[in-house]
């Protein structure tokens, strides 16, 4: 395989176009009035955005960027709060059964990107936190179920 291809829905081309340069490090290699796509090598990505009429919010939970080093998230996120994003942090936090340091940011249209790097396995699912709970109800012991 060359490209995981991922397809999104957005209200403004001009402000998501915007976003996702500054979120890829690239500029898309086709623009058209409805549409632009990008094509990232590392990690390969073939990443479309779409124009419709109404988009309401985060339509597929989340999508994210599994980095090597802890580094890296310092990195990225350095880089993306000097494009002017804020990053919502969350470090050493237990998620989807693994302790992770990460950070998330939001495109235009509700959508939200996590950056994340895994620090170890572990045999809780999530401790209570904004990501991982979201619409997800929490037992007496902290857990999402």
């Amino acid at each position: 395989m060359k490209y995981v291809h991922v397809g999104i829905n957005i209200t403004n081309l001009e402000k998501s176009i915007t976003f996702y340069q500054k979120v890829f490090g690239v500029s898309p290699v086709k623009v058209k009035e409805d549409y632009a796509k990008f094509l990232l090598k590392t990690p390969g990505l073939n990443f479309t955005l779409n124009v419709r009429d109404e988009v309401n919010g985060n339509q597929v939970n989340h999508f994210g960027f599994q980095v090597e080093t802890a580094e890296e998230i310092v990195s990225h996120k350095e880089r993306l709060e000097k494009e002017g994003f804020f990053a919502r942090e969350e470090m050493n936090t237990t998620c989807c059964y693994a302790v992770q340091d990460k950070f998330w940011v939001t495109d235009p249209d509700g959508n939200e990107w996590e950056f994340f790097y895994t620090k170890e396995n572990s045999e809780i699912h999530s401790i209570k936190s904004e990501s991982c709970c979201v619409n997800t109800p929490v037992t007496s012991n902290n857990q999402c179920c």
